[in-house]
């Protein structure tokens, strides 16, 4: 929407607002928030709102941390009552040292997507991403907790009545639409009651913004409906598991700077080069590894199965072996910079099939750990306590 401050206040005055929740995520991408009522609403945008950051992950040992909302990120939040409305804007976490804008804290892995981005375009590169993240449906007992059972047996692409989680889909879809998020398209998915929402291309911060919102509207619906949405990697042993898949593309932004005729194969050898480090970020949970359990390596323009794909005749990619368990901030911050490594260095490609180098994906959280602590490119990106909560410092 891109309100400004003076937009968002008016709003509020406006349409019966009664409360504002600040949104931020600890390290490992699980939102947190504290909500406010209007009339703190200046002193948010003047100076931060203090809280006490103890038992949020990434953020111990500090006795007091603000949160300073963006304006450009204001929703509605559809589920709650219409008279005396919710509404919601992501937070910057900053350490409140008297600057007119505080400076943020290492572990805002918001503000880390922010620079990266916007380093992008000072070198003239525009990075534009859509996330793919699928779930499953499972039904839940009496007191609201997950059986494991899924809501349905359908596969991939089956109607109703097979498909069950048609109406779950439609009012997610919908639900984000009244938030300002424009779904592209929606369906069954290979597992039983597993599913998938896609999302269009929008810039760096847009689409992990997204990412995060659309994992609370799916969860929220699916509460409402008497389900368990699972986001996990490998909810099923016997099926196919929930990944996050990352599409991208590069454009040039603005003036200056150098954008090559092969920029996006450019970008895609960089990944290539880094995501064996990078993968502790990308797939941080013992699970991620059954879920990658056999996964075929390199990039392919055919074969879907690899962990790049580059659809032939489209000028995007999609990198294959992330999961939803990601910080989709720390994920794209890391694509971004391993995307400008390889335009600045030129790098082709390497064969099909293959990752730079000869290069594979580590089998199991503790190898990939001991891949990102050996890696200087890992140690340039982020910060010392991002590394650590990683098991990567």
């Amino acid at each position: 929407m891109n309100y400004t401050k003076d937009e968002v206040m008016e709003y509020v005055r406006e349409e019966d607002v009664k409360f504002i929740r600040l949104a931020f995520c600890d390290l490992f991408g699980r939102q947190k928030n504290i909500s406010i009522m209007p009339g703190e609403l200046e002193r948010a945008f003047d100076g931060g709102i203090p809280f006490y950051p103890s038992a949020v992950c990434g953020f111990e040992g500090e006795s007091s941390l603000t949160l300073r909302p963006d304006p450009a990120t204001l929703s509605v939040l559809p589920w709650r009552p219409e008279h005396g409305r919710v509404v919601r804007m992501y937070s910057a976490v900053t350490v409140p040292d008297g600057t007119p804008d505080g400076t943020p804290h290492p572990a805002d892995t918001r503000s880390l997507l922010k620079k990266a981005a916007s380093d992008a375009e000072k070198t003239g590169v525009c990075f534009l991403f859509g996330l793919q993240q699928t779930f499953y449906l499972f039904r839940t007992d009496e007191d609201g907790r997950t059986t494991g059972i899924p809501y349905d047996r359908a596969g991939y692409m089956d109607i109703a009545p097979e498909d069950r989680g048609e109406n779950i889909r439609r009012e997610v879809c919908l639900t984000l639409e009244q938030m300002g998020i424009r779904p592209e398209s929606s369906c069954h998915e290979e597992g039983p009651g597993q599913n998938k929402i896609d999302f269009h291309f929008s810039d760096a911060l847009s689409a992990a913004d997204n990412a995060m919102t659309f994992q609370t509207v799916v969860r929220t619906v699916a509460h409402r409906n008497g389900l368990a949405a699972d986001f996990s990697p490998k909810p099923l042993d016997d099926a196919p598991g929930n990944g996050c898949h990352i599409n991208y593309s590069v454009t040039p932004a603005g003036r200056g700077g150098i954008f090559p005729d092969n920029a996006l194969f450019a970008v895609t050898s960089g990944i290539l080069s880094r995501l064996d480090a990078m993968t502790a970020f990308l797939n941080p949970t013992e699970g991620s590894y059954k879920r990658l359990a056999g996964r075929s390596g390199g990039w392919s323009g055919k074969d879907r199965s690899r962990l790049v794909w580059i659809p032939e005749g489209q000028n995007r990619a999609e990198v294959r072996s992330p999961d939803p368990g990601a910080n989709p901030y720390l994920a794209l911050t890391l694509l971004i910079r391993a995307g400008l490594e390889g335009i600045g260095s030129g790098a082709a490609l390497p064969p099909e099939g293959e990752l730079t180098g000869g290069r594979r994906l580590p089998a199991d959280l503790l190898s990939a750990r001991s891949l990102a602590r050996d890696s200087g490119f890992i140690r340039d990106c982020l910060p010392a306590v991002v590394r650590k909560a990683y098991g990567a410092d």
